[in-house]
């Protein structure tokens, strides 16, 4: 059997391995629990269609920009999409971060960065670098959730993701119940590179789950700018405006 012929079996063989598989284990929409067709992967073509994009990527003005403006100079800001507590698309987040879905941060990066790698303002970037987790907590939950969206990014925007520059030197409280003052306590100074060299000059497109008060990506883009001539752009799969 020649190569190709080799390979269109094997695909063929896998294909109705998944079809029998798939009814006893049907694949199912992360977000809304519908059965996925042949052709969807995680997301139904409904709850893709009708996640609330922001277009963000799009204006350099945006409310996510808007966050870091007096902060820290970031050149460019963004969100995918908006979300809501007890939204659909909560679950989306919440299956990534704790559920071990890993394939959805994966997925909706790629579909992120689709977007990304056609808008101007990040036309740019020389490298993705997501917020890294403590040591400690990332063994816990066995990934990092924005390096998985942070890959899905990079492979569409045809760049290298760098998982090693920046690293958290403290283990910290979750931020989720703190208020803004809170948050920018807990995260001060606890960000660092290990090596300004491979950062000089670069412009960096940082990437993180999910945008709230920005603290943690304020810590984060101080410590990649003190890297020399380095610019931070920054990327998130979600917002969560109060």
């Amino acid at each position: 059997m020649c190569p190709d012929n080799r390979f269109l079996f094997f695909k063929q063989v896998k294909e109705y391995f998944s079809d029998f598989f798939g009814l006893f284990f049907p694949q199912v929409c992360a977000s809304c629990g519908t059965k996925l067709l042949k052709n969807e992967n995680v997301i139904c073509t409904f709850c893709l269609y009708h996640i609330p994009k922001t277009k963000f990527h799009l204006d350099k003005d945006n409310p996510v920009a808007k966050l870091f403006w007096g902060r820290a100079y970031i050149e460019n800001a963004t969100a995918w999409f908006l979300f809501h507590k007890g939204s659909g698309f909560q679950k989306l987040l919440h299956k990534l971060k704790y559920n071990s879905r890993m394939d959805i941060g994966l997925t909706l990066g790629s579909y992120f960065g689709a977007e990304l790698k056609n808008a101007v303002l990040y036309s740019n970037i020389d490298v993705v670098i997501p917020v890294p987790l403590h040591p400690k907590r990332q063994k816990k939950r066995g990934y990092n959730q924005s390096e998985l969206i942070a890959r899905g990014i990079a492979e569409q925007m045809g760049i290298p993701v760098d998982i090693t520059s920046l690293y958290r030197s403290k283990a910290t409280e979750t931020q989720t119940k703190k208020s803004k003052d809170e948050r920018w306590k807990n995260v001060e100074n606890i960000f660092k590179i290990k090596d300004e060299n491979i950062l000089k000059g670069k412009h960096i497109l940082l990437v993180d789950d999910v945008v709230t008060t920005g603290a943690t990506l304020e810590s984060c883009a101080h410590a990649l700018l003190t890297a020399e001539g380095a610019k931070v752009s920054i990327a998130c799969l979600a917002a969560s405006l109060r």
